[in-house]
């Protein structure tokens, strides 16, 4: 039975899927996924809406929306929603674990030194990633195009969005572009959706959801005050600093560098040429930039503080994330919300055409080889359905060997 894309799309479901199912998945990504968060969400559609068909294009367009919403790693954020609405709770954990595992232990790599960063033939391969990014990044737009912008009002709408964010950038772009879709999508009481999944058995639970929200803000309050106390020592106090820093930041990646700056260089638990070297390292490396707190962890505390940073990092984002999708799921069955939620659908498509000028298109073409390069990544990945771990692959592969001769 076919349902209302509000009705079916927001509720979690467990046992679709199994956790392995999941954990492999997203493994997989966290392997390949180079680019940033925008990019991430490209690489997601691709292997999780095109290929395995876990979530429809209107039902993931809702998770990027709330994911943009929130405060947090976006792209982990999302990974965590699409993990819960495959396999549940385990699931959700599971997507978070293999997404992130592959960086994380990069980065400690980095800091034990067993990676060098020097050298033309890494900068080609970084480059040539860039491009697979790119060709990524348009694939999504296009795709999720074709598939949400079916008129001219929802194209329209997805060229204002696009042109709101370009004006304002960052944040409080993003925020304008969700806020202009779903105030148009009241207005003009725009229509879901029809969605092709299948009605749920169970949902996650608003005491559940509850809790998590609550844990969230107790950590922001309490943890500064044990810290202050000198409960628990460093540790304690590295976790704090990390946990507000990956809590309560907007726009992920790049954005959180400044406050994971002042939590542990200030402090003097990390050396600043050792920050900017692991910054460096952190570009070099698929999955989430936010798996430089690993690093930061690492350099601070050793191997157990690596864990407690990745763990601090990426709560708040999760705690949030797991607590916001029951009211997420209860606004889209109230039918002035659902408008709104089908225009913020549409707006997701600006969002990411913006994203794929700046910051994904500006920073990777700046010749007209690279141009071409990566319209044959789009190509490859489109047309010939190239899987793209392969196409990273051998885009880092001839970046280096380009680089060298």
């Amino acid at each position: 039975m076919k349902l209302p894309m509000s009705q079916a799309s927001c509720k979690i479901s467990g046992g679709a899927g199994t956790p392995g199912e999941v954990f492999g998945a997203f493994f997989r990504l966290g392997l390949t996924s180079f680019g940033g968060p925008v990019a991430h969400l490209g690489y997601f559609r691709q292997e999780l809406v095109v290929r395995r068909g876990w979530v429809d294009e209107a039902r993931y367009a809702e998770l990027v929306a709330l994911g943009q919403l929130l405060p947090g790693p976006a792209s982990s954020q999302v990974g965590f929603a699409l993990g819960l609405v495959r396999a549940g709770w385990l699931g959700g954990l599971m997507a978070f674990a293999g997404f992130t595992l592959p960086s994380a232990l990069l980065m400690v790599a980095f800091f034990a030194g067993l990676v060098a960063l020097q050298g033309p033939a890494l900068q080609g391969a970084l480059h040539g990633l860039e491009l697979v990014a790119v060709g990524v990044v348009a694939q999504a737009v296009f795709g999720m195009g074709r598939s949400l912008l079916a008129d001219r009002v929802r194209l329209t709408l997805a060229g204002l969005a696009l042109l709101v964010i370009s004006l304002l950038g960052g944040v409080w772009g993003q925020l304008s572009a969700i806020g202009l879709g779903l105030i148009t999508g009241m207005v003009l009481r725009l229509a879901a959706s029809a969605s092709a999944v299948s009605t749920p058995r169970q949902r996650l639970s608003p005491v559940v959801a509850g809790l998590l929200l609550l844990l969230f803000f107790l950590l922001l309050l309490v943890l500064p005050l044990l810290a202050a106390l000198g409960l628990g020592g460093r540790p304690l106090a590295l976790f704090d600093a990390i946990y507000r820093s990956g809590a309560l930041v907007f726009g992920g990646g790049h954005v959180v560098l400044p406050l994971l700056e002042e939590a542990v260089v200030r402090p003097g638990w990390v050396a600043p040429e050792v920050f900017i070297a692991g910054y460096a390292a952190a570009q070099a490396v698929p999955g989430p930039l936010f798996s430089f707190a690993t690093f930061l962890g690492a350099a601070s505390l050793g191997p157990g503080g690596a864990v407690l940073a990745t763990i601090a990092v990426f709560a708040g984002g999760l705690l949030l994330m797991g607590g916001a999708l029951p009211l997420w799921s209860r606004m889209g069955q109230v039918p002035t919300l659902r408008h709104a939620i089908a225009g913020a659908n549409v707006a997701v498509v600006g969002i990411l055409g913006a994203a794929l000028f700046d910051p994904i298109g500006r920073h990777a073409l700046q010749t007209p080889l690279d141009f071409g390069l990566a319209v044959l990544a789009y190509i490859a990945l489109a047309a010939w359905r190239v899987p793209p771990w392969l196409l990273v692959a051998v885009a880092a592969l001839g970046g280096a060997l380009l680089a060298l001769f």
